[in-house]
């Protein structure tokens, strides 16, 4: 684990600590005082309304209000207006923020076991990404970081990724000596490694303006994200490749969960299953259209692979299984090959 990683999982548990000392973990509720208050959800996020996690916070904030008309807000921050993931987390934590849908890569600092979806090519497409999720062991990720301060209540797909740099990358050499920024994993690090780039760790809300400027060279993302941030205008090629998943953890802060009224909280819940399979169902669609206008701009290029080629690019980067394998734990990694049906 990084110093980095050991200064936030501090940070997180002081914050956990802090609030139950003031609060109460678990508080109780009273029927008569909460009958008439008014519960505000404030749920901040990273990405443009148009992505999938951005239209799935505003069906859970329309859906919410609908059902319990006076009695729940939710007010969602989109594009990094009220925060970033990772000022998201350690807010979320103390209970300064009450929902977040924060990308999985962010956890790993938390709990090596969500490097399970940092594994380049072990997931062939969102379909065998969701039979993990919804596997004994998938669920099982929910409710992993409760003690610090973050109740699972599903995930939410974006995409597939795909990398994209100066010129075309159809072989792992033409990677060698690109400045890639990449999100905060570790994993996601020794992939590019592995490749011969250089992994600069950035802010999604910074990577336009990098490219622009041309302080990265190259990065991955899923297509309703190059696309809602425009990355095309400033990313000549793209490459086909899969390679990797971005989703999110729907998670909120427990003790605020624990403090709702039991009919409020079972409602929401059932709100945000509801959300996760409107969501999840259409990510394919998304990603599949947004690649489509992407194309249609004609400011870039969109790279397809041959089996070969593709090959060349798992078998550069399988080190990285090896490498992180004890510390995600070998038997996750065979229950999300077992739920692959490649």
């Amino acid at each position: 684990m990084t110093h980095a990683s050991r200064c936030l999982l501090q940070t997180l548990a002081l914050s956990w600590l802090a609030a139950c000392v003031l609060v109460g973990c678990g508080a109780a509720t009273d029927d008569a005082s909460n009958s008439s208050r008014v519960y505000v959800i404030k749920f901040p996020h990273v990405t443009a309304p148009s992505t999938p996690k951005g239209q799935a916070a505003n069906r859970f904030k329309e859906l919410a209000e609908a059902r319990f008309p006076g009695r729940v807000e939710v007010e969602v921050y989109p594009s990094s207006q009220l925060m970033n993931d990772d000022d998201s987390l350690e807010a979320l934590a103390f209970g300064e923020i009450q929902m977040i849908a924060v990308s999985l890569s962010k956890f790993d600092r938390l709990t090596p076991k969500f490097q399970i979806f940092d594994l380049p090519f072990l997931f062939t497409d969102l379909a065998a990404v969701e039979r993990f999720q919804g596997s004994p062991t998938g669920k099982l990720l929910l409710t992993e970081l409760v003690d610090r301060g973050f109740l699972g209540l599903g995930f939410w797909h974006n995409g597939m990724k795909h990398f994209g740099g100066p010129h075309p990358m159809r072989q792992p050499e033409d990677a060698e000596g690109l400045k890639f920024r990449i999100m905060e994993s570790d994993v996601l690090q020794a992939q590019i490694l592995a490749i011969g780039g250089n992994p600069q760790k950035m802010p999604y809300g910074e990577v336009y303006h990098a490219l622009q400027t041309g302080a990265i060279d190259a990065q991955e993302n899923t297509w309703p994200n190059i696309y809602s941030t425009k990355f095309y205008e400033v990313q000549p090629y793209f490459t086909i490749t899969n390679h990797g998943y971005v989703g999110y953890l729907v998670a909120v802060n427990p003790r605020f969960w624990e403090s709702l009224p039991d009919d409020l909280r079972a409602g929401l819940e059932e709100i945000v299953a509801e959300v996760t399979v409107w969501t999840n169902s259409r990510a394919a669609a998304i990603n599949a259209d947004n690649l489509e206008r992407i194309k249609a701009s004609g400011r870039t290029e969109i790279v397809s692979l041959t089996s070969e080629e593709l090959t060349a690019w798992r078998d550069a980067v399988q080190p990285v299984w090896e490498l992180f394998a004890d510390d995600i734990g070998r038997e996750i990694i065979a229950a999300a090959r077992s739920d692959d049906k490649r």
